[in-house]
């Protein structure tokens, strides 16, 4: 059984996903989680208490995602992604006809935005350190899934040196969460993006289903 949380006004439909597999742990997601349950209109699902043994009702969560505007994933960044939960409900959910490709334009119009923390400092994501690239060499993949399902991807609400953050440093980043939900759409920077890019996926591009017993 999932467990969703909806506070709802009319105008604002956003679907929050929030993947943290350990949230005893978290310093700043757990914050995030309980911020967004406060600000009216955002419908927040926590995977790991909805589904502890990752079956993924993919059924509902496209009902949920298909009456929403904007989809955020919130998560703590893992070994350069997202929690593999996360990564499920993109595979199950995302289903193509429905999220992408031949008749997939469920989507299309609404808006993807990410909220993340990284263990490691800014500073770590840099060539001359040991993460060895700057951190927006790892979205393209975060991107890309937004723009396939015809979908804007927003700017992320990233904080860093998520393990070493001063307390108003956190404090500062849940405010500001919070207060970018409660304002959706009305970011400044959403006029500039303009209208969500389509990229479409020839129906030859896409595989016949495997059937039992066949190697691929």
């Amino acid at each position: 059984m999932t467990t969703t949380t909806h506070t709802g006004t009319e105008g604002r439909r956003i679907y929050l996903v929030a993947a943290h597999p350990h949230w005893r742990e978290s310093r700043v997601n757990r914050r995030l989680l309980a911020a967004a349950r406060e600000v009216d209109g955002v419908e927040v699902n926590d995977l790991y208490a909805s589904y502890s043994d990752y079956a993924i009702d993919a059924d509902a969560e496209r009902e949920r995602l298909a009456r929403a505007d904007l989809l955020v994933l919130m998560h703590p960044i893992q070994w350069y992604s997202m929690p593999p939960l996360q990564k499920l409900w993109l595979d199950d959910v995302l289903r193509y006809g429905w999220a992408y490709g031949t008749g997939g334009t469920a989507l299309h119009g609404k808006d993807m935005w990410l909220a993340a923390t990284t263990g490691g400092p800014e500073a770590s994501y840099h060539p001359a350190s040991y993460n060895r690239y700057f951190f927006d060499a790892f979205l393209p993949p975060y991107e890309q899934t937004a723009v396939l399902c015809g979908m804007r991807f927003l700017p992320p609400l990233i904080l860093h040196g998520a393990r070493s953050a001063s307390a108003s440093a956190i404090d500062a980043h849940v405010d500001t969460f919070a207060q970018r939900l409660a304002s959706y759409p009305d970011w400044p920077e959403i006029d500039e993006l303009g209208a969500c890019p389509t990229c479409s996926v020839p129906a030859e591009d896409r595989p016949a289903p495997v059937l039992e017993g066949e190697v691929t």
